[in-house]
C-alpha cells in the first residue's frame, strides 16, 4: 500500500480523497440529518393527528377553517418536497438536506401554535404547566417570568391562553436559532473539509508527500477517537468531518516547520530532524512525525509560534547587522 502511495500513487491518493469526499457528503445528510428527521417526521404526524381531532370537535365554523390550513400546510412538505419524507431508493441517506429540516420544523412550530388558539381550557391548563417546566433549567428571566405569570393561580383562560401562545412562540424561536446555528456550524466543517481536501491532494501531488499525509489523516483521526474512549469531551459532528483534512494539513505543515528550525541558520534541532523532515518524507523518524502533528495541534501550534519566533529574531539580527555595517561605512567616510 504505502509503494503504491509513493511510487505513482497519485490516482490511488486522488481516489482516497475522494472517498472521503462521499464520506463527509454522506455523514451531513445521513448521519447527522437522518435522526433529527425522524423526530421531526413524528412531530408533525403528532400536530396532523391533534388537528383532525380538533376539526372533528369544532364548535364553530372558524375552528374547522383553521384545522384545515394546518393540514394543508403540514401537506405542503411533501407536496413542495420540503422535506424528502419518502427516502428516495436512488438517494438512501444522502436524501435529507439540512437546510430542508430547518425550514420544516419553523412550518411545525407555526402549524402547533395555531392550534393552541383551539384547545379546550383544561388542554390549555395541561400545556400551560408543560410549557413552564420546560424552562426552568433555562437562563432566560423573560420565559421564566412569563411562565410564573402562566401557571399563576386566578389566571383568567383567555389570558392564559395569549401567554401560552407567546411563551411557546419564544421557545420556539430560540430552538430554531439553535438548529440554524447547529446547521452552519455542520455546512461550514463541509465546506472546509473540501477546500482542505483540495489542498491535501496539492500537496500530495505536488510534493510527494502522499504517505506523510495520509499518516498525518490518521494522526487527526485518532485525536478524537482517543478523546471519545477516555471520555474526556464529547467531540461535534464538524470536529470528527475535519479532523483528518487538519491532520493531514497539519502533517505536512509541520514537517515544513521541522526542516525550518532545524536549518543551519537557526539550528534548533539539529541535523537529526533536518534530515528526516520535509526533504526526506519516507524515513521512519518523518512519517512518526506527520503522525504527531496529525495527532496533536497543540503541537503544531507549538511549532508555529516557535517558527515565527524564530523568524522574528532572525530578522532583526540582521537589521542590527545591516545597522553596524552601515554606521562603520559613515565612520569611515567621516574620518579626515
Amino acid at each position: 500500500m504505502w509503494q503504491a502511495l509513493s511510487v505513482g500513487g497519485r490516482w490511488v491518493f486522488g481516489l482516497i480523497c475522494l472517498g472521503y469526499v462521499l464520506v463527509s457528503f454522506i455523514t451531513l445528510r445521513g448521519l447527522i440529518a437522518a435522526p433529527r428527521y425522524r423526530i421531526l417526521y413524528g412531530r408533525v404526524q403528532d400536530c396532523r393527528a391533534r388537528a383532525r381531532v380538533l376539526k372533528s370537535t369544532s364548535s364553530y365554523p372558524d375552528q374547522a377553517v383553521i384545522t384545515d390550513a394546518v393540514l394543508d400546510r403540514l401537506a405542503d412538505l411533501e407536496r413542495n418536497d420540503t422535506v424528502a419524507w419518502r427516502i428516495p431508493r436512488i438517494g438512501g441517506v444522502i436524501s435529507i438536506p439540512l437546510s430542508k429540516l430547518s425550514a420544516a420544523w419553523r412550518v411545525l412550530h407555526a402549524a402547533e401554535r395555531q392550534l393552541v388558539r383551539l384547545e379546550s381550557d383544561e388542554e390549555i391548563a395541561i400545556l400551560a404547566t408543560s410549557t413552564a417546566l420546560r424552562t426552568q433549567g433555562a437562563h432566560d428571566a423573560r420565559a421564566k417570568r412569563v411562565a410564573q405569570d402562566l401557571t399563576a393561580a386566578g389566571v383568567e383562560p383567555a389570558r392564559r391562553r395569549h401567554l401560552l401562545i407567546a411563551l411557546l412562540d419564544h421557545l420556539h424561536a430560540q430552538e430554531e436559532r439553535s438548529f440554524e446555528l447547529d446547521y452552519e456550524q455542520q455546512r461550514v466543517a463541509l465546506w472546509l473539509a473540501l477546500v482542505g481536501l483540495f489542498g491535501v491532494f496539492g500537496i500530495g501531488a505536488a510534493f510527494d508527500h502522499r504517505t506523510t499525509l495520509l499518516l498525518g489523516a490518521i494522526g487527526g483521526f485518532l485525536s478524537p477517537v482517543v478523546g471519545a474512549m477516555r471520555a474526556q469531551k464529547q467531540s461535534s459532528w464538524g470536529v470528527m468531518v475535519l479532523s483528518p483534512v487538519g491532520g493531514a494539513l497539519a502533517a505536512a505543515g509541520g514537517l515544513l516547520l521541522t526542516r525550518m528550525l532545524s536549518d543551519q541558520q537557526i539550528n534548533i534541532l539539529g541535523q537529526v530532524f533536518r534530515e528526516n523532515s520535509w526533504g526526506a518524507p519516507d524515513k521512519p523518524l518523518a512519517l512518526a512525525l506527520a503522525l504527531l502533528f496529525g495527532f496533536s495541534g497543540t503541537l503544531f501550534s507549538r511549532m508555529a509560534l516557535a517558527a515565527s519566533i524564530q523568524l522574528a529574531i532572525h530578522q532583526d539580527n540582521e537589521s542590527d547587522d545591516e545597522r553596524a555595517g552601515d554606521a562603520g561605512s559613515q565612520a569611515l567616510l567621516e574620518r579626515p
